[in-house]
């Protein structure tokens, strides 16, 4: 019996079952494991970093040997790498910051342009369509990215996560995937789905971070270069925690959240020496940021207005107003009842979620791959079309003054 179900040569066999055939890893994907067993059990393609350093007589030998002036040159060159890891990283963010930007305009231009000649006519349909083809066309894309390299799905924090914890998964910091992770994160932003540019800026930090270095690539295997330091996975380990928070500071503008981002949540290998380098890397990240996405959008070079991807805008009080205050004592509670309503919520939506992904694990992973793409199609159409009626029918449009007399921006309509 044991060798019928492990081959399954004759179709007479009674103890042939498809779950029997399944391996472990299909059967927790499926979500077709028991209770008591529902756990996700290790991949065979699943290895493990060496982070740990092999303490010997031939190494403590290479020690003895290395001068203090090669010791110089070897951490110069990790401040210099560091150095171009966060002007990468924030040289990414602007990157896609600026092609989102640019693929939304266009969009909401051309639709813009229909709703108002429609609006007279009765032929909302038809912008609806333009909307809907626009969006589409670009999550269309970006599935087809994912399709190409299936590791650039999601935000790609748990991965790198798991990265800086020892477990190197296949292809998670390969320049494929980095490729597949910026474009795709691109054109899904720019195709109105509800996502954003943050979690992803983190893998593709953490991917800038071990390829950087090593001056050679899987992928092009033509380029490479001779440069025999940081081959080890003690060192790749601590320039992808460098990379990682090099993302989150791009991404937010804070430089120390990023640093205390892979100290806390990232890395559990650690050492003092690595937090001034990674808080130069993720300083570095910003300043890039800041400085070119300032430079495009407001053309004011060194101006610094726009610290990150992510910006909540500025609260102040107008010059010469002592009566106004940004806050008092007595909101207080509202920030505590916020922070408490805030805080069930998110429970809520990770529960909603776990649900969800196991839903889709079950139902729509183990199908073709066009089913894949035809999901994210259907969620796209979906949100559209609540977006496009929302706007339609909920609330008014009006012109909004510039804020301040001296801001000589054009009046802009905003729909509430």
């Amino acid at each position: 019996n044991m060798a019928c179900c492990g081959s399954c040569l004759c179709c007479q066999c009674c103890c042939c079952t498809e779950g029997e055939t399944r391996t472990p890893e299909e059967l927790t994907i499926l979500g077709e494991t028991r209770e008591d067993e529902d756990e996700i059990l290790p991949r065979k393609d699943y290895e493990s970093l060496d982070y740990d350093r092999c303490i010997n007589e031939p190494y403590v030998e290479v020690l003895e040997g290395l001068d203090r002036k090669k010791t110089k040159k070897y951490e110069a060159v990790k401040w210099m790498l560091v150095f171009a890891i966060g002007v990468s990283t924030g040289l990414i963010g602007v990157f896609v910051d600026f092609f989102v930007r640019l693929f939304t305009q266009l969009k909401f231009r051309l639709v813009g342009k229909s709703v108002e000649e429609c609006s007279e006519n009765g032929c909302l349909a038809l912008s609806l369509l333009e909307l809907l083809s626009f969006n589409m066309a670009f999550v269309f894309i970006a599935s087809v990215l994912v399709l190409i390299e299936p590791v650039a799905a999601g935000s790609g924090i748990p991965e790198i996560k798991s990265y800086l914890n020892g477990v190197k998964i296949p292809g998670i910091v390969r320049l494929r995937t980095f490729i597949c992770k910026a474009i795709g994160v691109l054109f899904a932003v720019a195709g109105g789905l509800f996502v954003g540019k943050e979690g992803p800026m983190i893998h593709s930090g953490a991917i800038i971070g071990a390829g950087l270095p090593q001056f050679q690539s899987i992928t092009f295997k033509k380029i490479r270069f001779h440069f025999p330091y940081f081959r080890s996975d003690r060192d790749k380990r601590d320039f992808v925690s460098a990379g990682a928070a090099a993302g989150v500071a791009a991404a937010f503008g804070a430089p120390i959240g990023g640093t205390l981002f892979s100290l806390e949540e990232g890395s559990s290998f650690w050492n003092q020496a690595l937090t001034w380098k990674v808080l130069f890397c993720s300083m570095s990240a910003t300043f890039t940021l800041n400085f070119f996405r300032s430079g495009i959008n407001y053309n004011k070079w060194g101006s610094f207005q726009l610290p990150g991807l992510l910006n909540f805008g500025e609260f102040k009080c107008p010059d010469g107003d002592k009566n106004c205050h940004l806050w008092t004592a007595v909101d207080l509670a509202f920030f505590v009842l916020m922070g408490v309503v805030g805080g069930l919520l998110g429970a809520m939506f990770n529960c909603i979620n776990k649900r969800l992904a196991k839903y889709r694990m079950r139902n729509v992973h183990p199908k073709a791959k066009f089913i894949r793409v035809l999901e994210s199609l259907l969620v796209c159409m979906l949100t559209t079309v609540v977006v496009f009626m929302a706007s339609m029918t909920l609330g008014e449009c009006r012109d909004l003054a510039p804020p301040t007399a001296n801001n000589t921006t054009a009046i802009v309509s905003f729909c509430l």
